[in-house]
């Protein structure tokens, strides 16, 4: 994958664009980490989707929505999981017309000051999806435990060989899409979450040709809540990589079967 190696652009030549933030349990987070986007990208809007926070959350972004006509709310009435959150914000951004779809956690760990580097990198003519990429030179992971780390190092590998892709950093979670681009990767339905939703929409992109950015970020760990990673999600990306990979090279073989059948019967 290429990373961002071009002239610094201008961010704002992309118009208008939404900043999706799922919730879940992000009483402490949200306040801060939107007023940090708000700041960082005046001109974009921010779309918090909440599942259903018990601990307020959700009441907490409608109070931050009445006090900012450029931060909107959706509240779901249960945690339905990540990838059916996003799908939800996606949904909305299609519907109100937004050229420019941004995925970011609600825990501090995506910097928003970092979002200006990402929309400048859309600039770039052909860029269809950027990823803030931890796993690329120049970017880096802070106060991550070695088995977070092993985690998600390990993820983004097997991944990587499994689908045959050169992203570096294919679980990673701050990325903005042309929303055009984005809609087109939605349109027959995903039914992953976690870790897996985000490799699903990569496998996606580059399966339609389009392409795909890396730039480089910090990762900084939360410093309030509970991270929403488990083993449950862990274990749906691998067994779902795997039958992505062992389709590819299965299809591939019958491709190749085909075409040797065929041109033994032109003989």
């Amino acid at each position: 994958m290429k990373h961002d190696t071009t002239a610094r652009a201008d961010w704002t030549e992309v118009s208008r664009v939404l900043v999706v933030v799922p919730t879940y349990n992000e009483i402490d987070n949200l306040r801060p980490v939107v007023g940090r986007v708000r700041v960082s990208v005046p001109s974009a809007d921010v779309l918090v989707v909440d599942d259903g926070s018990p601990d307020g959350t959700g009441d907490e972004a409608d109070r931050m929505a009445a006090q900012d006509p450029q931060v909107h709310v959706m509240h779901r009435t249960a945690k339905a999981g990540l990838g059916a959150a996003y799908l939800a914000g996606f949904a909305w951004a299609f519907d109100h017309g937004y050229d420019a779809v941004v995925e970011m956690d609600a825990d501090g760990s995506h910097q928003p000051e970092q979002l200006p580097d990402l929309l400048r990198a859309l600039t770039v003519p052909g860029a269809d999806l950027v990823l803030g990429s931890r796993w690329v030179p120049g970017g880096s992971v802070v106060n991550w435990p070695w088995h977070r780390r092993l985690l998600s190092r390990g993820g983004s590998i097997y991944s990587r060989v499994a689908l045959g892709l050169r992203v570096r950093d294919i679980t990673g979670g701050f990325r903005v899409y042309r929303a055009g681009v984005l809609k087109e990767l939605v349109l027959d339905g995903v039914e992953s979450q976690g870790y897996c939703f985000q490799i699903d929409l990569v496998r996606r992109a580059v399966a339609h040709g389009r392409r795909v950015v890396e730039v480089p970020i910090t990762f900084v760990e939360r410093e309030a809540g509970e991270s929403k990673m488990s083993q449950a999600i862990v274990k749906e990306a691998m067994l779902r990589v795997t039958l992505w990979g062992l389709a590819r090279v299965f299809g591939r073989r019958a491709k190749g079967s085909r075409v040797t059948a065929a041109s033994r019967s032109a003989v």
